[in-house]
Order: structure tokens, then sequence, then C-alpha cells
């Protein structure tokens, strides 16, 4: 969960980059990071599982290794490995980007009659592909930069933020289980999401600091407890876990689909961009340089650890994992800034991952008291949206293509309809083209363009997306200022 936010200057740090603290002093700044990323670096896997319908066993699988993966990343970014990783205090977890577009691409596989393995072994093929697309980019980020502005991304962010408060209201009245069973947005449901939500309101208005750094933690705690007087506890998955999780590779097989993968696309371009804005952040704190050859360096590590690291976690059974932005609040509040906790970080993500009980506890709250946390967690997605817009001049031409980018990428999902008939317009256009240039029928492999654009236009993503990168090309920034 990132933003291209950069804080302010820092208090004088306790121990820089390189100093090594006292272990059990690392130990404890290691913890309090802890406080503030395991939930959302369970939470993505959570929802995608609860939405397809992944069974308890499997669904535990997938958070357990989202943990290891995660602290997997977090090792190589802070220690660095030649060209793998930054060097910094950088805490890599699961991403809230990709949410969205695979529960909306994977029901709808669902829907139609694809078993649940075969659209995780889909899901997991696409993610493995777009890894290549980032660390790819790790190469020719100042390219990149230049095609995918502060505008673009912004609208981006945005479009995934909205796009994710539906699930998150889903998530506050009982999931997409209470939605089939009758009891979605029952008053027990509503009251779990909603003493969840007010918790953390409440604690992020209390003056210590650490609290509000651990709000959401604190906050589903609180949830759990009242889950169990309530007595809607549910251990199906703590009573199947294993007592170690083994590391399964391509456990649901391998598979691939284009409409899966064509949105994943310019996630992966985005969630790039948004490791540069987190490294840049995180450099800044720690007194290192934000420009020249050191700083694009870390930006270029860090940026390909981001790909291979979703690449590993594609191959062991869960999704994509990113820079995450949390660990610099964290930082300014202990004043230390030492890469050397991350290692601790790391060791405690792979401890809990291989113990599938953390998950399987994860998995027995239910997911209305979950849901009044993912609520706050996807309108901060939004917020970074709107925050990278604020950044820049809204003249004319950019406030034309952040309306017609978010008319249309949140056109095509609200009114699905609408590409319905898209499919054979763009056939009849075909024939009548080949006809009219006397080129006879139209070729038997054309007819399979249309439904590949149709799956393209069905997501909200991929066409908001596509919309503002050609918008951004064909409209250049003219050298005069606009008029408002």
């Amino acid at each position: 969960m990132s933003t291209f936010e950069t804080p302010a200057q820092p208090d004088e740090l306790v121990y820089h980059m390189d100093d090594q603290p006292a272990p059990a002093i690392a130990a404890f700044a290691a913890f309090q990071h802890l406080l503030a990323i395991i939930v959302p670096i369970i939470t993505p896997g959570f929802l995608i599982c609860a939405a397809l319908g992944t069974s308890a066993r499997d669904t535990s699988m997938i958070l357990s290794m989202s943990l290891v993966i995660s602290g997997i990343a977090t090792f190589v970014q802070c220690r660095r490995f030649g060209p793998l990783g930054a060097g910094l205090l950088i805490v890599q977890g699961t991403s809230f980007n990709f949410v969205g577009p695979l529960i909306a691409g994977g029901t709808l596989m669902v829907h139609s009659g694809t078993p649940v393995e075969t659209v995780m072994a889909t899901i997991f093929g696409a993610v493995m592909a777009g890894a290549f697309i980032e660390m790819g980019m790790s190469r020719i980020l100042p390219l990149i930069r230049r095609m995918i502005t502060p505008l673009v991304t912004g609208i981006v962010v945005l479009i995934i933020g909205l796009s994710l408060i539906r699930e998150g209201l889903i998530s506050m009245g009982g999931g997409y289980r209470a939605l089939e069973t009758g009891t979605f947005a029952s008053p027990q449901n509503l009251a779990l999401s909603l003493t969840v939500l007010g918790l953390i309101i409440f604690f992020n208005r209390l003056s210590i600091r650490w609290i509000r750094s651990s709000a959401i933690m604190l906050a589903l705690l609180a949830g759990y407890g009242l889950s169990a007087v309530l007595g809607l506890l549910d251990f199906t998955a703590l009573h199947q876990a294993p007592w170690v999780e083994i590391p399964r590779p391509l456990h649901f097989g391998l598979s691939f689909s284009w409409s899966l993968f064509i949105p994943m696309i310019i996630i992966y371009l985005v969630t790039s961009l948004e490791a540069v804005g987190d490294i840049t952040a995180t450099s800044k704190i720690s007194r290192q340089p934000v420009q020249g050859a050191i700083w694009m360096k870390r930006i270029r590590g860090g940026v390909l650890v981001n790909g291979a690291n979703s690449l590993l976690a594609g191959l062991f059974n869960t999704f994509p994992s990113s820079v995450f932005a949390q660990n610099n609040g964290i930082i300014q509040l202990t004043g230390i800034a030492s890469r050397y906790v991350g290692l601790w970080i790391a060791a405690f993500l792979v401890i809990l991952g291989f113990i599938p009980a953390v998950a399987a506890i994860f998995q027995s709250l239910p997911e209305a008291a979950l849901g009044g946390a993912v609520i706050v967690m996807f309108g901060s997605v939004a917020a970074s949206g709107i925050n990278i817009l604020a950044g820049i001049r809204l003249d004319r031409r950019a406030l034309l293509i952040i309306a017609v980018s978010l008319a249309l990428g949140l056109g095509v999902s609200q009114v699905p309809q609408f590409v319905e008939a898209f499919p054979e317009a763009m056939k009849q256009a075909l024939t009548a083209g080949f006809h009219m240039l006397g080129l006879g029928d139209v070729p038997a492999v054309s007819h399979t363009v249309p439904q590949f654009f149709k799956d393209i236009l069905g997501s909200s993503l991929a066409t908001g997306g596509s919309s503002a990168i050609l918008l951004n090309l064909f409209m250049p920034e003219t050298a005069g200022k606009e008029e408002h």
C-alpha cells in the first residue's frame, strides 16, 4: 500500500542507515514495523480467496506464503545483493493494487464454470508474466517516467482505490458468502465492521504516536474479542492447518489469460513508479541522496526486487508485492533508519509464514470485522491518488484527461452491458472493411480479436489507465501555462 507522498524532514536520527543497534533495540523496532504491516500483507490474499471461494486450507497456504515472500523481499531490499535491492530500511508486502482486477477477472471465470483451482493457476500465471515487465522497467526507468507521468499515475491509483471501495463495503457487510446466504449487512455484521472502523478513527485521534501507527492492528484485536463474545469465530482453517507450512511451487498448476494479464500490465507500471516515490521518501528520511547516481542505483535495485519478488510470489502461490510506505512513518516514530532492523522484520515475517496457525487465526475472524479496517485501507488508496493529482498543475488539459479517463474507467465497471455488443460490432466492421478493400473474407484468426478487446474494455483499470496513457501522449503539455 504505497503513496507518492514524501515525508517532511525528520528529526535527528538515533540510528542511521548503516548503524547496527543492539539486538534488543533492533527487535523492538522491528516489532513496531510488524504491527503496522502484518494486516496489510495478509488482507489482499484473504479478500481475493474469499471472493473466489478458495478452500480454507488453500487460503491458509496462500496467506502463509504472503508472509514468507514478503519477508524474503524485505531481506533482499535491506541487505542488497548486487543489482537487487535498495540497501535501505524498506519493507515489502502484498500489494492492494491488484485486488480489484483479480477479484473481477477471477469471479467472472468462476461464474462461467471454471474450477477455482484453474482460476488460481491462471491468476498466478498472469502474476508471473507481469513480473517480467516490472523487472524490465527497472532498467529503463527514465524512459517510463516520461511516459507514465504523475498525472497518469494519480488517475490509475484513484481508479484502483475507487474500484476497491466496492470490495470494502462488501467486506463490511460480511463478504461474498454473506451475500449468498442472505446474511449480508445483518445487525451483527454491521456492529462488527462499524466498531472496528470507529476504533481506527478513535486511535488515530490520540496523541500517542505508536498507537496511531498500530491503529488497524489494535482495532482488529478489539474486533476479534467482540467476535469471540458473539460466537462468530470460525476455526475451520486452524483445525486443518499442519504444524509447519511447507512451500509448494505451482500448487495449483500454471495457466494464463490475456483478460487477466492486460490490466495487470498497467498496475505493474504504476506500482513501479509508486516504488520510486516510496524509496525516495525512505532515502530522504534516512538522510541519503534523493537524486544522482547513488539514488538511481537504489531506485533501480528496489524496482527490480519489486518485480523479481512478484515472480517468486506467483511461483509459490501468492499475489504480487510492492514497497510499503507505512515503514516510513515508523522510522520517523522510532528515529531508527538502520537497514539491519529490516533483517529482523524479514526474519519475523518468514517465521510467521512458516507457522500456518498465524494465517488460520486471521482466517477465523469474520470478514465483517476485517471490513471495518479494509474500507479505511482501500479509501487510503483512493486518497493517495488524489494526493498525487494535487501535486501537479490541474490545467484544462489535465482536467480533461482526468475526466475522460475516470468516466470511461468507472463507467464500464458500473455498466458492463456497454461493451457486450462490441465483439459483434467489430466483426461486422472488419468484414465490411475486408470486402471494401477486395480482400475477401475475414481470416478466422481475426474473429478472436474483438473478444480480446472486449476483455480489455471490460476492466475499469485497463480502460481508464489506457485512456490516461494515450491521452497523455497525444495531448502533450504546452510550453506556456494554460488558463484554468
